[in-house]
C-alpha cells in the first residue's frame, strides 16, 4: 500500500507507524505542510494517516495550509479509503465531516487512561477495557454525524471514533516512541499549563514503559484498518 502522512510540526513525526508499514512491507512517505510541501493527488494515497501539532484547526490565518489540507482530506474520505487522524488529524476529520471543535474544559497532557465504551468496535477488537496512553491536546470535538465513539476518558469524553468503517479518529497517542516524547517536550516553548490533568516533564518521561503495550494496540487497529 501507498502509505501517506500529513505532519504539521518537525517534533510530530509517524513514530511507531512507520516501523509498523515498514514491516508491512507498505510505502510510506508524508507532506510536511509546516515546510510547504506540495502534497499527493487523492489518487496517489492508498491510507492517509494526519499527525498531531500545536496549532488549532481553525488557526487558518497563521496556518493558511489548514484550507487545502482539509479539501485534501474530505477527497480521501470520499473515496473511501482508510484514514486515520491522530490528535490534531482526529479534530481535523472532525472537522471536515461535520462536528465541532472547540476547547475542552481540561487541558490532558500526559499518560492517563482510556476506557472503551460499550461493545468493541470490530476495528478495536484487540484493545483491553482500560490502558494508559499519552496525551497532548486541550481542544475537544463533536462527534462527526454518523460516527461512532469507541473510546472516553474522563476529562475528555470524545477520545475515539470510527466514521464509515475505516475513518478513525485517536485525540490520543499510540503511535509515540521515547524520541518522539522527548522531541515533544523539547519543542515547548513556554511553561505546561496548570491542571488537574496536565503531568510534569519528570512524569511524561517516566512513561516510557506504556509504550510497548500501546504499540502492539496500534499494529492491531492498523492491520484491521488496511485488512
Amino acid at each position: 500500500m501507498k502509505i501517506h502522512y500529513f505532519q504539521h510540526a518537525a517534533a510530530e513525526g509517524p513514530g511507531e507507524i512507520a516501523n509498523w508499514a515498514g514491516a508491512r512491507g507498505h510505502r510510506i512517505d508524508g507532506t510536511h505542510w509546516y515546510r510547504g510541501d506540495a502534497p499527493p493527488s487523492p489518487a496517489e494515497i492508498d491510507f492517509l494517516v494526519i499527525m498531531g501539532g500545536g496549532m488549532n484547526i481553525y488557526e487558518h490565518r497563521n496556518h493558511p495550509w489548514l484550507v487545502p489540507e482539509k479539501r485534501l482530506i474530505a477527497d480521501v474520505i470520499s473515496q473511501g479509503k482508510p484514514v486515520l487522524g491522530v490528535c490534531l488529524g482526529s479534530q481535523l476529520i472532525a472537522d471536515v465531516m461535520g462536528g465541532k471543535v472547540y476547547q475542552n474544559p481540561e487541558f490532558e497532557i500526559g499518560w492517563f487512561p482510556i476506557r472503551m465504551t460499550g461493545s468493541p468496535h470490530t476495528l478495536f477488537t484487540g484493545f483491553p477495557p482500560e490502558f494508559i496512553a499519552l496525551h497532548w491536546h486541550g481542544d475537544t470535538f463533536d462527534l462527526p454525524p454518523g460516527a461512532t465513539l469507541v473510546a472516553s476518558s474522563g476529562p475528555c469524553r470524545h477520545q475515539a471514533f470510527v466514521c464509515r468503517e475505516r475513518v478513525v479518529g485517536l485525540q490520543f497517542h499510540i503511535e509515540v516512541r521515547p524520541e518522539d516524547v522527548r522531541a515533544f517536550i523539547q519543542g515547548e516553548t513556554a511553561p505546561l499549563p496548570e491542571g488537574r490533568y496536565v503531568q510534569s516533564f519528570d512524569e511524561i518521561l517516566a512513561g516510557d514503559s506504556h509504550m510497548p503495550a500501546v504499540h502492539r494496540l496500534l499494529e492491531g487497529l492498523l492491520d484491521a484498518m488496511t485488512r
